[in-house]
C-alpha cells in the first residue's frame, strides 16, 4: 500500500472564515517503509496571519510574499497523494482546509479529496487506544519514544516526518533497522536510502558450523509475554503472531 503522511499549516482556524493553507508537507510510505520521497511547500494566501497562528508555526506573513499561489502547485500536489492512504493527525482539520483550496481555484472535482484517497486519522486512532490520555502529537512522541527534539515549532514537513514515525511505531512497525545495501531500489542507490552497498563477504566451505541455541522455557514465556504487550499496544495480533495462526501454529 502507499500512503502519504500529511501535514499543513495555515493562517488561523476555522476555514470557514476565509483563513488559508500557507503550508503543506508530506511524506511517502511504501509497504510501511520510508522512501524518501515527499512534497513540500511554503504558500502565498493573499492574507495576513493571525497572530495566535503564527505563534504556533512561526511563519510570518513577510516571510510568504513571494512564495507560490496554491493553484501553481495544485497539479503537482494532487498528483502525489491521489489514489494514496493519506495519514493525517486531526484529519478533518486538514482535509477541509485542502478541499476548500481546490475549491478556491474551481477545481470542484478535487474539491473532495476523499473521492480520490483513503483518510486515516491518527488522532482518532489514539483516542481509541488510548482513552482519556493526551493524544497530541507532542504526547505521543512521549508515549511511543519518537524523538521530537527539533520541533520548537510546528511545521508541516517536519511535523509530517514525526508522525510516520509515530504512526509505524503506534501501529507495531519497525521504523529504524537497514541493511547496507538495502534501498527502495533493491541496489543501496535509491532516492533517500541513505545506505551504501557493502562488500560481499564469502564465507569459508570448511568453516566450523554454527552451533544451534534453542530457546528455553523461559525465553518463550518472554516472547509470549512481548507478543501480547505488542497487541494490546497496537489493538490486534502482532504480525508474528497472524502468520503462525495462519500456518495454523502457536508458540511452543
Amino acid at each position: 500500500m502507499r500512503s502519504v503522511v500529511l501535514d499543513t499549516e495555515t493562517t488561523g482556524m476555522p476555514v470557514t472564515d476565509g483563513h488559508r493553507v500557507i503550508e503543506i508537507g508530506c511524506v511517502e510510505l511504501m509497504g510501511r517503509r520510508l522512501t524518501g520521497r515527499h512534497f513540500h511547500v511554503y504558500l502565498q494566501p493573499d492574507r495576513e496571519s493571525d497572530e495566535g497562528a503564527i505563534g504556533v508555526h512561526g511563519i510570518t506573513n513577510e516571510f510568504l510574499v513571494g512564495k507560490p499561489r496554491f493553484a501553481e502547485v495544485a497539479d503537482e500536489f494532487f498528483d502525489f497523494i491521489t489514489g494514496a492512504q493519506l495519514i493525517i493527525h486531526n484529519a478533518a482539520f486538514d482535509v477541509g482546509f485542502l478541499n476548500n483550496e481546490f475549491a478556491l481555484i474551481g477545481q470542484t472535482d478535487r474539491a473532495d479529496i476523499t473521492r480520490h484517497c483513503t483518510i486515516l486519522d491518527t488522532l482518532a486512532m489514539a483516542r481509541a487506544r488510548h482513552p482519556g490520555q493526551r493524544n497530541s502529537l507532542d504526547a505521543l512522541c512521549k508515549r511511543y519514544g519518537v524523538d521530537n527534539s527539533g520541533r520548537e515549532l510546528h511545521g508541516a514537513l517536519l511535523d509530517s516526518e514525526i508522525l510516520a514515525d509515530v504512526y509505524l511505531t503506534m501501529t507495531g512497525g519497525q521504523t529504524s533497522l537497514s541493511l547496507a545495501g538495502n534501498a527502495s531500489d533493491g541496489n543501496g542507490s535509491g532516492e533517500g536510502s541513505g545506505n551504501q552497498a557493502s562488500e560481499i563477504r564469502r564465507l569459508s566451505a570448511d568453516r566450523q558450523p554454527g552451533r544451534i541455541i534453542r530457546a528455553s522455557e523461559s525465553d518463550l514465556a518472554e516472547h509470549a509475554a512481548r507478543l501480547e504487550a505488542i497487541a494490546k499496544s497496537a489493538g490486534g495480533p502482532s504480525l508474528w503472531t497472524q502468520l503462525l495462526e495462519a500456518k495454523g501454529q502457536t508458540l511452543q
